[in-house]
């Protein structure tokens, strides 16, 4: 269990490195020179935890992407990190090394007083009004494309990559991309590879060199968009919504923080939703017994094929609910989450200095047998009520937890619901004999070869 903090002590900035042995009382291993354990990591995160868990524990030390880290495994350790009741830890440091030439104070990015001032004037977006108006959104645009897929063969995950670019631009935007979309699109897919960049500085011809000239591509974009929203007086979609969002003094959020904070949520909806819809998608495939059971919840709810599920509904398909939730569990669209340590704590019986960069897994305690019977296998009933409220409430955060906690979180509920409802009413989703598609686990988990389905009219 984790003690009280220890006093406050000054803390360096992220790139400021521990000094050398300040970790070496906890087990664990640096890996090859210079690269250390990061090949490792990237190829298999789930094999190597488990391996270095195997070999030290639930705390054991690690060196990746040019720092050394500390990784804590289990429950307790998501409810100490994600809940931090003492505010020991620093998203902003924790996310920094990663994310801060790609994706500068995004929400997930910010700490304490700043962050909750910003997610309180973000939140007008996903009051019940805004909402209602995505999901009509929602179910007009889904609706026309699903329709085109009647049965087709196809890789599924580019095509919903492109129906979630789409439908944010509809549902965030309120307008259609126009000629830039295609470079909005690869400006986003190259700032999330840029992330897991091994050189992390923007050299022409790296990962991150793509990433950051993503970015300058979309913060004149979104720089242009916002002025003109301001301009307008505002309205319904996200974007003015944001553009015109005030802090608690009535004072304007400045134009560079509402393009860094559009330009995150913008890549959460379009690439962890494309992620999870694939995976949904995937286990649905393979599972044709639980398509059929959706199907008949949805044809209840929505009354025919390709029916709108109006907004109104949405907590009325708890079945669909329980195997979306079952399919993050499995695949979760951001298998782990770093954080900084501001001061000295302890936990499983380790001193954990300040400054230290810290990890969990969400993807390690989705699969932990204390929690999840039979881990690997697709059981959308774990989540009724009553298995819920018998398990350890930070076993299942794919969506983070505590002051953290994914501000779209219903938003995306509400896009996967409505696109089963248009799927599930009209087709089945078919794979071959035997497919097994394999998986790239970071950034965001996606099907290395697209995901090969067919949808066969009911």
């Amino acid at each position: 269990m984790a003690t009280m903090p220890q006093q406050a002590s000054p803390y360096t900035h992220w790139s400021q490195s521990q000094p050398p042995g300040a970790l070496d009382h906890i087990p664990g291993e640096n890996g090859l020179p210079i690269v250390g354990n990061t090949f490792s990591l990237l190829a298999d995160p789930i094999g190597f935890s488990n391996r270095m868990r195997a070999r030290y524990g639930n705390v054991f030390r690690n060196r990746a992407f040019g720092r050394n880290s500390v990784l804590l495994f289990g429950a307790e350790a998501n409810e100490l990190v994600l809940f931090d009741r003492d505010k020991l830890f620093s998203s902003e440091q924790g996310w920094g090394p990663v994310l801060d030439q790609l994706f500068p104070r995004g929400l997930m990015l910010l700490d304490f007083d700043h962050h909750r001032a910003d997610r309180r004037a973000l939140s007008i977006a996903f009051k019940p009004e805004p909402m209602r108006h995505y999901c009509g959104a929602l179910n007009s645009g889904i609706s026309a494309r699903v329709e085109q897929w009647r049965g087709q063969r196809l890789k599924f995950y580019p095509a919903i990559k492109q129906l979630t670019l789409d439908l944010a631009a509809d549902s965030f935007l309120g307008v259609p991309l126009g000629p830039e979309a295609d470079a909005i699109n690869k400006a986003f897919v190259d700032m999330v590879a840029a992330s897991i960049g091994v050189v992390r500085k923007p050299l022409p011809f790296t990962a991150m060199g793509r990433g950051v000239a993503g970015r300058k591509f979309l913060l004149e974009y979104f720089t242009r968009e916002t002025e003109k929203r301001r301009a307008a007086g505002g309205g319904q979609d996200m974007f003015s919504q944001f553009a015109t969002a005030t802090h608690e003094d009535g004072s304007l959020m400045p134009v560079d923080e509402v393009v860094d904070h559009m330009i995150f949520l913008m890549m959460a909806a379009h690439d962890t939703i494309t992620s999870s819809a694939s995976s949904l998608v995937w286990l649905l495939a393979k599972h044709p017994e639980w398509q059929d059971r959706l199907s008949a919840e949805l044809l209840a709810v929505t009354g025919g094929e390709g029916r709108p599920l109006a907004y109104e509904d949405l907590g009325k398909v708890s079945l669909t609910e329980m195997a979306f939730k079952e399919s993050l569990r499995l695949i979760p669209p951001v298998p782990s989450l770093p954080r900084r340590a501001l001061r000295d704590f302890e936990f499983g019986g380790y001193r954990i200095p300040a400054g230290t960069g810290v990890g969990i897994s969400p993807a390690d305690v989705h699969m932990d047998p204390r929690h999840w019977p039979e881990p690997e296998k697709f059981d959308p009933m774990r989540f009724t009520p009553e298995e819920v409220a018998k398990r350890h409430k930070y076993a299942w955060v794919p969506f983070g937890g505590g002051a953290h906690m994914c501000l779209g979180l219903h938003f995306a509920y509400m896009q996967v619901k409505v696109l089963m409802a248009q799927i599930l009413t009209r087709y089945r989703i078919e794979i071959a004999p035997g497919y097994e598609p394999r998986w790239q686990a970071w950034p965001i988990p996606k099907p290395r070869d697209g995901l090969t389905v067919t949808f066969t009219p009911r």
